[in-house]
């Protein structure tokens, strides 16, 4: 198996296991370098197995139905794989206000469903860095957080 291959098949198992529904905690000890990176805009940076794990954590109960999956063929270059993906969920939980603009009240029952693009730096195989961009604004629109002009 080719270098490629194998960092692709670690962001495969990242997207089924961190991303996915349900989710597994364990990934990110199992996958995540100790100073795991993972940043989007939604969210902010997040550094740190420990930082990354209460962060999805905080996500996944306030969005209960939470679930991402990555979209057509994943791209590999070296130490990077670049990976499309689309999801989202129903806020059903606790109040919520890791966002970059406002907070929702507990149980608002808001839905949201957004694609992105991330990219992974893979380090002896495991991931190092997950940086991405989602469609942040259509989710904060649909959170009704934001409003469309």
């Amino acid at each position: 198996m080719s270098k490629e291959q194998a960092n692709k098949a670690v962001v495969e198992r990242w997207f089924k296991e961190f991303w996915g529904n349900p989710w597994n905690p364990k990934v990110v000890d199992e996958l995540g370098t100790p100073d795991v990176l993972v940043h989007y805009p939604m969210h902010g940076p997040r550094k740190g197995r420990e930082v990354v794990k209460k962060m999805m954590t905080e996500f996944r109960e306030a969005f209960p139905d939470l679930n991402f999956w990555g979209v057509g063929e994943l791209i590999a270059e070296g130490d990077y794989v670049v990976g499309r993906w689309d999801g989202g969920g129903t806020h059903t939980g606790p109040a919520f206000k890791d966002l970059p603009v406002g907070a929702l009240p507990a149980a608002s029952g808001r839905k949201m469903r957004f694609t992105g693009t991330t990219v992974f730096r893979i380090v002896d195989g495991k991931i190092a860095e997950e940086i991405g961009e989602e469609g942040a604004f259509n989710a904060l629109t649909q959170l009704e957080l934001i409003k469309a002009a």
